[in-house]
């Protein structure tokens, strides 16, 4: 499964500088719009038809600018930097992520995958209940994805005795 998240580190562009943008809350909040106006750029074909494709465009170049808009933030207390921080080192610290939280993270992102098949239906019957079903079917898991990240960098930096902000 960290081959999958390092693709999508890879696809992103993210680097340390974005990847400390990304810290902010400001981004890890604003991030959560990101599949609700997807929803919503693909659900507008009924509406401006094939102009769409350029709604999806600037969702997805959304997506790509999020982690880079922001400032970092001041200080790494909050939860949405914690979170952050503990996918920064799911990825690039795997060896020293304990199994458990693997597991968990593992879990949880195929967890949300049967969300995005509901909301893809949704979409293509043009079907509001369940793109709205997909959506949050989708993003709970998301969120407790986030919220296990924040445990694991808290038992990280406990273990490997390391400060606040490091990774």
């Amino acid at each position: 499964m960290n081959g999958i998240y390092r693709a999508a580190e890879r696809l992103m562009g993210m680097d340390a500088d974005s990847w400390a943008r990304h810290a902010s809350p400001w981004s890890v909040y604003s991030r959560f719009t990101i599949l609700p106006l997807l929803a919503l750029a693909v659900w507008s074909r009924v509406w401006i038809g094939g102009w769409a494709w350029l709604a999806v465009v600037l969702v997805l170049a959304w997506t790509w600018a999020n982690p880079r808009v922001f400032a970092p933030p001041s200080d790494l207390n909050a939860w949405a930097s914690r979170a952050v921080l503990g996918e920064r080192v799911l990825i690039g610290r795997r060896d020293e992520v304990p199994a458990h939280h693997r597991r968990w993270a593992a879990l949880l992102s195929v967890l949300s995958l049967p969300g995005a098949v509901a909301m893809a239906w949704g979409l293509w019957a043009l079907d509001s209940a369940w793109v709205v079903f997909g959506t949050a079917l989708t993003m709970i898991p998301k969120i407790w994805f986030a919220d296990r990240m924040v445990w694991l960098y808290s038992d990280w930096i406990t273990d490997t005795g390391r400060e606040l902000g490091d990774v």
